[in-house]
């Protein structure tokens, strides 16, 4: 799976990562996993056409001691198909951005 990982958190960082993902994206059926929705703007002309499988997402796991944003872009409503793919140059740019933005946001170091 390709990945952007930040590993090393320290514990104070991991409460802080956590509590702003539960109160920006709500408590998740899976701890620690969270569905951060794409942009409608960042939408290939593929996952604009298919309508029946969006919205679209990345995952981003937290674990006690690293927190990773999975570069693949999903749908809830499908398990398989061409819509479904790793992240083009600007999704990926913009999942990196969002994750140096949570640490900029939470004034984090890690």
């Amino acid at each position: 799976m390709k990945q952007y990982l930040i590993d090393e958190l320290r514990p104070d960082d991991y409460k802080k990562i956590k509590d702003y993902f539960n109160e920006a994206f709500g408590p998740q059926p899976v701890d620690g996993m969270y569905w951060i929705p794409i942009d409608p703007e960042l939408m290939d002309s593929i996952q604009l056409e298919h309508a029946e499988c969006q919205p679209f997402y990345y995952a981003v796991l937290l674990e006690p001691t690293s927190i990773s944003f999975e570069l693949l872009i999903r749908s809830r409503n499908r398990m398989r198909c061409a819509c479904i793919h790793y992240a083009d140059k600007r999704q990926r740019d913009s999942i990196v951005e969002f994750a140096d933005s949570v640490f900029e946001r939470l004034k984090l170091t890690s």
